[in-house]
């Protein structure tokens, strides 16, 4: 072992020390992703809202479903009586709500039988929206907290205050002879409904706009849990179907480095070794690589091969395929160019994208708030191709 290799094995001891040190001494960030899970303890978790359901509802069996609501309703159908073989409320707590049409029509099929659904999302579904005969739409434009309250004067003392986390949707379309208003939220001032129970068929939906207020953060701040038992005393004494936030198999993941990856300390011992094996492989490829004849690169058909694609799905009227594929592109260039996450298109977002794209926000609102109200569409035009195509085009060159 010669004295450059010991030097090299020295520093590397001195590193491995002090990240170690570093990360132990530390303290843990606190992680204010808006997952909704159940399992999550983490401030925008629902672990406090989903352990707390057998307290409010003590008669009432809670079950959880980690698959669609077609896949988890369909197989509980009799066909030959044609009614379900359970009843009670189906329940979702989270951010975008985003079912496909057979999973949306399944559960319209079951609140039809005479069964409930709450769902707390701040978008439903468009084909629960158009089945109902609602509309929901969302404004950017408020600074501050937000106050939410019922309808019912019986819960006056159940309004509360919300400073964090805050994203305005509301409804701006409802069916008068089928829905009643339940609850209103004020930003700066301005009052819009965000709860709602809707008649369909022999049974109800209860459509409320704001899932942050169900979140552990919210549910321990003050007294703002009396707000959650409020809404959720609308709800029937029956069977809860609580539709998880974590899907089958998602909790083991699919590397095989995850449980490395996971695990802090591990993690900076993979990221070492890996530096490690480069840095050998460099010194000891040192004047001992051959030389490489140099290969004529190919010819960079990809360009050519783009514009056929596009060609054929435009030529079939594939409109939807092509407006997914250019919201993915788009979202990619973002992380690409400005190394934003875009799992959540909020306001932190949009501000974030204006400062480091320097263009205007109000353009990157605009074509934010277009790309989510075409995620949710269930029909998609040429028409509304063009408005994206135009308005991703505005951002490249404005």
């Amino acid at each position: 072992m010669n004295k450059t290799i010991k030097i090299y094995i020295v520093l590397l001891i001195f590193i491995f020390a002090g990240a170690t040190a570093i990360e132990f001494s530390r303290e843990k960030p606190i992680n204010w992703n808006r997952t909704f899970k159940e399992t999550d303890k983490i401030p925008y978790g629902t672990y406090i809202f989903h352990d707390q359901l057998k307290t409010i509802f003590p008669e009432s069996p809670a079950k959880i479903i980690k698959s669609t609501p077609y896949e988890y309703f369909d197989g509980l159908y009799n066909w030959e009586d044609s009614i379900y073989n359970t009843s009670g409320t189906y329940m979702v707590i989270k951010d975008y709500a985003v079912l496909d049409d057979v999973s949306a029509q399944e559960l319209l099929d079951f609140v039809a039988h005479g069964n409930d659904a709450f769902m707390s999302t701040q978008f439903p579904s468009q084909i629960i929206q158009d089945s109902l005969g609602i509309d929901v739409t969302s404004d950017y434009n408020f600074k501050g907290k937000a106050g939410f309250s019922f309808a019912n004067k019986q819960f006056a003392n159940d309004s509360i205050t919300i400073e964090k986390g805050l994203q305005n949707y509301y409804f701006t379309k409802l069916d008068s002879i089928s829905t009643t208003v339940l609850g209103y939220q004020t930003f700066d001032s301005i009052q819009h409904v965000n709860f709602v129970k809707v008649n369909f068929g022999s049974g109800n939906f209860y459509l409320h706009l704001q899932p942050i207020a169900f979140t552990n953060y919210h549910l321990l701040k003050k007294d703002n849990k009396k707000y959650a038992e409020a809404a959720l005393s609308y709800v029937s004494n029956d069977t809860i179907h609580f539709h998880s936030s974590i899907k089958k198999g998602s909790n083991l993941g699919s590397s095989p480095l995850r449980f490395i990856l996971k695990t802090p300390a591990l993690r900076w011992a993979w990221f070492l070794g890996v530096i490690t094996l480069i840095f050998f492989i460099i010194f000891n490829a040192k004047r001992r690589q051959r030389i490489v004849k140099t290969i004529k690169p190919n010819v960079n058909t990809t360009v050519a091969f783009t514009k056929t694609i596009g060609n054929l799905y435009y030529e079939t009227k594939d409109h939807a395929t092509i407006i997914d594929k250019k919201i993915t592109y788009f979202l990619e260039y973002l992380r690409r160019e400005y190394y934003l996450d875009t799992q959540l298109l909020d306001e932190k977002f949009i501000k974030n994208l204006s400062l480091k794209s320097n263009k205007k926000q109000e353009l990157i609102k605009r074509l934010i708030n277009l790309i989510i109200q075409l995620k949710a569409k269930r029909q998609l035009e040429e028409a509304d191709l063009l408005r994206l195509n135009k308005a991703i085009e505005a951002f490249y060159t404005k």
